[in-house]
């Protein structure tokens, strides 16, 4: 009985074998490749789509083709070879609209995407679509690169999107999403735009290895989106870094927030986030390393703060946040706290401001360290009293303040500071 109900299963799953089989052969068997160029039979890619079955090939040839609204309602695949130009012409419509699944858009130069203030438009929009690749493109004079909405499993990657945005209100972003999951941005090069990636409502999600810089408010910008991961990026020279707001379980490592400079520019802005993981970055010549409001349950370990104005500006309650092993370097302020209670945790970090001394030659200080300056205190209340930075007076208060703290938490201290720096980096220039 036993040598026959083996059969049995075996049969079954020879006989399954052979219907996969069967239907991956009769689905290649039967896909085409179309070609489109100025001198082929087919010379419109909204032609192509038209004639095209599912899993064919649309391979568009080298050549200028001035098509809008290119609907895609089939799991097509349409590659450009060579670099083919598509044109919008600034019209006031999104060049590609997919909304399929399977399908896959790569190896074009989108040129040219209409401006407008009542409908969404992009070089490519895509709209309830499951298991796509858009890769290897290059976006330039758009008003949108993506706009994508309510998609699942989908793959962004190496596209280079390159805008002229002067001001918010006349600019979009470069890859932006709405309402989406499992979504992958990888190894794309985006700047000039209005916010680099931008995400609302977007859940289990990956933004890795890519390059968002000189962009008009934020490199990447999170809204309401939980349970994202973003690593390996660089953010440099936008309005700010990052912006993080309304979020929670987010894992944020690996990624360089650099040279954002202004008024109100952070490399990196927490607005209520709530149970992260902060970890390996690199905060180096930003206004403000990370600026904190209504943050709770973050742990921030190993994270470098080199040369900022603040590296730590706390304006919100927070609460039982964890920071150990950080690396805070010749940064104007470390920490600027503005609550008389303290209910989070300093300690093991490297402050390159501490004058202790290490007896035991443990590699840790013997007295503790408290990063919160007077000074940054009155700065707080009254800005312009930035201009005294350096002067003796500054550095009198501040010692005054350190041997008998009354303005700042008596227990906002590291009790275990460092000696040595953390995994040390080499420093941008």
């Amino acid at each position: 009985m036993a040598i026959e109900s083996l059969m049995k299963n075996n049969t079954k799953t020879i006989y399954t074998f052979i219907i996969v089989a069967f239907l991956l052969f009769e689905n290649s068997a039967f896909a085409t490749t179309i070609n489109v160029c100025p001198s082929c039979e087919i010379t419109s890619i909204k032609e192509a789509v038209l004639i095209a079955k599912k899993g064919d090939t649309i391979l568009v040839k080298k050549g200028i083709f001035k098509e809008t609204q290119i609907n895609i309602t089939k799991a097509v695949h349409i590659i450009g070879e060579n670099m083919p130009i598509l044109d919008g012409e600034n019209k006031t419509e999104s060049i590609f609209a997919v909304s399929t699944d399977n399908f896959t858009i790569s190896g074009f130069k989108f040129i040219n995407v209409g401006l407008s203030y009542t409908k969404e438009i992009a070089g490519v929009f895509i709209s309830k679509s499951t298991y796509f690749k858009v890769t290897d493109n290059v976006f330039e004079n758009v008003f949108y690169a993506f706009i994508l909405q309510r998609t699942k499993y989908g793959l962004i990657k190496h596209n280079q999107i390159k805008g002229s945005a002067k001001s918010e209100v006349t600019s979009g972003n470069g890859i932006h999403l709405w309402k989406c999951s499992h979504m992958r941005i990888e190894q794309n090069t985006i700047s000039g735009m209005r916010d680099g990636i931008y995400f609302e409502f977007v859940s289990n999600s990956h933004i890795s290895n890519n390059r968002s810089m000189d962009n008009v408010r934020y490199g990447l910008h999170f809204m309401f989106s939980n349970h994202n991961e973003y690593h390996h990026n660089e953010f440099k020279n936008n309005g700010a870094g990052v912006a993080v707001m309304f979020s929670k379980f987010i894992k944020m490592h690996h990624n360089t927030f650099h040279f954002n400079w202004g008024t109100a520019s952070y490399g990196l802005l927490l607005k209520e986030i709530y149970d992260a993981e902060i970890n390996d970055n690199i905060f180096e010549q930003n206004t403000i390393g990370i600026n904190i409001d209504g943050c709770n349950r973050i742990n921030y370990k190993n994270n470098h703060f080199i040369r900022n104005g603040w590296a730590l500006k706390f304006t919100g309650g927070c609460y039982a946040n964890v920071f150990e092993f950080n690396n805070f370097m010749h940064n104007a302020f470390d920490l600027s706290y503005n609550s008389r209670l303290n209910d989070n945790k300093f300690e093991a970090n490297y402050w390159s401001e501490y004058t202790g001394y290490d007896i035991d030659k443990n590699g840790i200080g013997d007295v503790p360290f408290r990063p919160v300056k007077l000074f940054s205190y009155i700065v707080n209340k009254t800005p312009e009293a930035l201009v005294l930075l350096r002067s003796l007076f500054v550095d009198i208060i501040n010692f005054s303040e350190k041997v008998s703290p009354v303005f700042t938490p008596d227990n906002l201290k590291d009790n275990k500071p460092l000696m040595k720096p953390v995994n040390p980096v080499v420093s941008s220039e």
